[in-house]
């Protein structure tokens, strides 16, 4: 189950980071990509 939830978490990000070229509110989404990819990492492989 953390397997998954980390390829989610990862995947959503990526998709985020393609909406970043849409939005205007860089630093938040920024700070939501990062978070999101840092727990994607440490979900998936540990």
């Amino acid at each position: 189950m953390k397997k998954l939830i980390g390829f989610i978490a990862f995947w959503i990000a990526v998709g985020m980071l393609l909406m970043l070229f849409l939005v205007r509110h860089y630093l938040i989404a920024l700070l939501i990509i990062a978070l999101l990819l840092v727990i994607g990492y440490n979900c998936y492989l540990n």
